[in-house]
């Protein structure tokens, strides 16, 4: 029996306990024998603030307790990572608002072909699914909290403890990243 992988993928600038719930709940809801997270070097809808080597090493330390492979990902759009790839049918992790915009994703009907997507939803409310086979719910607890409000927290001076994992606010804090940061 092939070993099912989960895919999380992302700009992770920077990553923080939301991405660490999704990524805990998924492995413990669905059917993921191994955690592979992804960090996208260049996403096509955004540009990242930190550069990439930051944004991995942040993701190690947030991903370590899970014991999570981490990669860097040079494709732009998943459908492109998955072909390139060519895992047996893994599991793609997104949160329900990624799912609503998934539509407008670059080749839709082919990620679906390639992959399974796991979609977080939050307690007593599932998001509007069809009636795909290749989509599966699980539960996670809201976080309220944002890459981008983290970036304002630390380019106001203000401390983001209980936002990120300790070694992430250290490792921010000793490399200065996004202090000066006005576009978050």
């Amino acid at each position: 029996m092939t070993a099912r992988i989960g895919i999380l993928g992302g700009r992770f600038d920077p990553p923080h306990v939301g991405h660490l719930a999704l990524a805990r709940a998924a492995c413990a809801q669905l059917p993921i024998d191994t955690l592979l997270v992804t960090v996208v070097a260049e996403a096509a809808h955004k540009a990242a603030h930190a550069p990439v080597d930051h944004r991995l090493a942040m993701v190690r330390l947030t991903f370590a307790e899970l014991g999570a492979r981490v990669e860097l990902e040079r494709h732009r759009y998943t459908v492109d990572a998955l072909e390139a790839y060519g895992y047996d049918d893994p599991i793609f992790l997104v949160g329900a608002d990624q799912l609503a915009a998934f539509p407008t994703w670059k080749a839709p009907e082919r990620v679906l072909e390639l992959a399974r997507l796991g979609v977080a939803a939050r307690p007593g409310y599932a998001p509007p699914v069809d009636d795909s086979e290749r989509i599966e719910l699980f539960e996670l607890e809201p976080h309220d909290v944002s890459s981008s409000a983290i970036r304002a927290r630390v380019a106001g001076g203000e401390p983001i403890d209980g936002l990120v994992v300790p070694g992430v606010a250290a490792y921010i804090a000793e490399h200065g990243l996004y202090a000066g940061d006005t576009s978050t």
